[in-house]
């Protein structure tokens, strides 16, 4: 249980990073951006699939549970990454993004 605990920590830390990327690519329209956006959304996708296939196997779901606090994890942490970098002087953020992205993310995780 101690080292599921301790996936679940890295995948929601790196599947965050991978959705607020996501999202910062989409506010921004310095072509040189996006790349490094879209690579550290890969980078840390790819490191979040690791972490999820030791959770538990991709073919069996999670239970409930552990779907809903992942998500509402998830939804905290990039809410908070986003307004920080609003706070920043970033612009064209889009937070009504956050929920849409993360539910699309743990599809493709398999997570819901």
């Amino acid at each position: 249980m101690q080292n599921k605990n301790h996936f679940v920590k890295l995948f929601v830390g790196n599947i965050c990073n991978s959705i607020v990327h996501a999202i910062l690519e989409k506010a921004i329209n310095l072509e040189e951006i996006k790349i490094r956006y879209n690579k550290e959304l890969q980078t840390s996708f790819e490191k979040a699939e690791v972490y999820r296939q030791k959770i538990n196997p991709i073919n069996t779901s999670l239970p409930l549970k552990d779907m809903q606090f992942i998500k509402e994890t998830i939804i905290h942490h990039v809410k908070a990454e986003l307004n920080s970098r609003i706070l920043r002087g970033y612009k064209n953020i889009n937070l009504s993004l956050i929920e849409p992205t993360t539910d699309d993310f743990l599809k493709k995780m398999k997570i819901m």
